[in-house]
């Protein structure tokens, strides 16, 4: 028996979420996927498990979002509230963009740029630890091949919901991958040091020496980095993709990056090799959104935007 809820929600404008979701358009179906024109996700609720569909049935100036949420368990108005506040986050619902783009107006190309892709909002990670783990495994290869192997780590460890005879996957929590091996990390696809270092991250956060959650409400970056930098296998860029992904924090700017300083040297510099001070640089035009700004970036190459 499965049980179903479906509501509509109107988030803050701009919003395309057909953008928004394109960071999802290779995903499975039963893992997390944007196909379709629907978004698919499990979410973790108060201990249970929620599969969620989102449709978008409005436009960017006016958005409305179709939610139809499915589970095998009653679906309790605090469940439902949860799992609107989940969504609300992943996609940043309620985050008024109207600030980044006037500050980037003084940016002719940014400002350009922002122009055509209006009402992007770049996903966030349901959680800090998700956004830690995809961190670790993209390090060093490409997006394609991360996707993939964090999409195995869902099927393999993560908490499964049965709906109309379809198994749908959540992400890993700390303690599905604490009672995991690490051999059996690694057949995931990793490196034996990368799932080592995971397989530490989520035994630290159970002992409760990491509390990565905690950290979202610390307002100085830098000092998240520098206790995330005292972890095996957690570097500056690693933090630094973390506090960006999982943590919304839009002032981060992971710019050692080889993709963000590809894309910052595609549209300011014409496609030369630069330095990562060379990217500091120029994000500082950004203010406090240089790390979204340098998703727009990522998303207009992707779109063969021209400015």
């Amino acid at each position: 028996m499965s049980f179903t809820e479906t509501y509509t929600l109107q988030p803050r404008e701009p919003l395309d979420f057909a953008l928004s979701c394109q960071v999802f358009s290779d995903g499975t179906p039963t893992v997390r996927a944007y196909l379709n024109g629907e978004f698919s996700q499990v979410l973790q609720i108060n201990g249970d498990l929620v599969l969620a569909k989102v449709v978008d049935s409005g436009s960017t100036k006016k958005p409305c979002l179709t939610i139809t949420l499915k589970s095998n368990k009653s679906l309790t108005a605090k469940t439902q509230q949860t799992a609107q506040e989940t969504l609300n986050y992943i996609f940043n619902l309620n985050f008024d963009l109207t600030a980044f783009y006037c500050e980037v107006q003084k940016d002719p190309i940014m400002h350009k740029i922002t122009q055509q892709l209006c009402g992007f909002k770049f996903p966030t990670t349901p959680t800090a630890f998700e956004g830690l783990v995809d961190a670790i495994v993209e390090q060093q290869i490409s997006i394609k091949v991360a996707r993939t192997i964090e999409e195995r780590l869902a099927q393999r460890f993560g908490n499964k919901l049965e709906i109309n005879n379809e198994t749908y996957s959540a992400f890993p929590t700390a303690q599905n991958i604490a009672e995991a091996s690490i051999s059996d990390i690694r057949a995931c696809g990793l490196s034996q040091r990368k799932a080592e270092y995971i397989y530490n991250v989520a035994q630290h956060i159970l002992s409760g020496k990491l509390d990565l959650e905690a950290m979202k409400t610390n307002p100085h970056p830098e000092s998240v980095i520098k206790v995330l930098d005292e972890f095996k296998g957690i570097g500056p860029w690693t933090a630094e993709l973390t506090l960006l992904r999982g943590m919304q924090r839009w002032d981060v700017l992971p710019a050692d990056d080889f993709g963000i300083k590809r894309v910052i040297s595609t549209y300011y510099y014409g496609g030369k090799s630069i330095k990562t001070s060379e990217a500091q640089e120029t994000a500082k035009t950004w203010g406090k959104w240089q790390g979204l700004a340098a998703f727009y970036l990522i998303l207009a190459e992707a779109k063969n935007i021209l400015v």
